[in-house]
């Protein structure tokens, strides 16, 4: 399949089934989208309508069972064989054992770096999330921010240009998970990565998004996809706009006509 040199994710009537002993469960149905270069997209949705899914066929841990899809013009297979991606999960999945350092340099020593190339490329991560000094430290020394902050680093560790992260911050509280968002944006705008982000939260999606793809339960359809209009410079209190309330609205409002309140 062919896209735009500029088009970094580029689906076209995307659909996906699983076999199950229960028969056949629709999880995708006819997904038009296109992310370009440089985009922070948000996914929204009720539980089970295909983000997750979406997120995992992109990187190639789901196959999908009709329509096409490209990651960098390439096949999803072909983007993961290249580490064309970094993957943040919605639990940190940090080794025990390891420490920060080493949790962060482990897909560089997979792919056979240097050491001292694994050093300096884990110094700049650690100092891109504000972990600076505490290389030495385990994870469960670590508080559950600073654990997702060690994931994010080391997703970035390989200088992938797109990242993708399925509610990084879902388990966090509110607070830790506001000063979290400025850190994600901050990074963004330093690394200029493409970022695709599922989220179950209304003020997270819009907050961080220059779009907010918006889906119905099962089958996963996409119902809309909401341009934002706030500025790329984003303090935590421009949630009290007028702009950013109009935005929020709209999502809500996408949400609630694909029924995503019913059983």
């Amino acid at each position: 399949m062919t896209s735009k040199r500029s088009d970094v994710i580029s689906a076209r009537k995307l659909g996906l089934t699983f076999q199950t002993n229960d028969g056949p469960v629709q999880a995708l149905s006819d997904v038009d989208l296109t992310i370009g270069k440089g985009e922070f997209v948000s996914f929204i949705g009720p539980s089970g309508c295909g983000k997750t899914t979406f997120l995992r066929v992109i990187a190639d841990l789901e196959k999908p069972t009709s329509g096409t899809i490209s990651v960098n013009g390439m096949t999803p297979e072909e983007a993961r064989q290249k580490r064309a991606y970094g993957y943040v999960f919605q639990a940190a999945a940090l080794y025990p054992w390891r420490t920060i350092e080493r949790n962060v340099a482990l897909p560089l020593e997979i792919m056979g770096h240097s050491r001292s190339e694994q050093r300096e490329r884990v110094n700049r991560t650690l100092e891109l999330v504000n972990l600076t000094g505490f290389e030495k430290k385990f994870p469960w020394q670590l508080s559950g921010g600073m654990q997702q902050r060690a994931s994010i680093a080391r997703a970035l560790a390989f200088d992938a240009d797109l990242l993708l992260m399925d509610e990084p911050f879902g388990a966090l509280d509110e607070i830790v998970r506001d000063h979290l968002n400025e850190q994600l944006l901050k990074l963004w705008a330093r690394t200029d990565k493409t970022i695709c982000f599922v989220t179950h939260s209304i003020p997270e999606a819009v907050y961080l998004s220059t779009r907010i793809v918006v889906m119905s339960p099962r089958p996963g359809r996409v119902t809309d996809v909401i341009e934002s209009s706030l500025p790329r410079e984003r303090p935590l209190d421009i949630r009290e706009s007028p702009e950013f309330l109009a935005i929020a609205h709209r999502v809500r409002e996408g949400l609630r006509a694909g029924h995503s309140y019913e059983d």
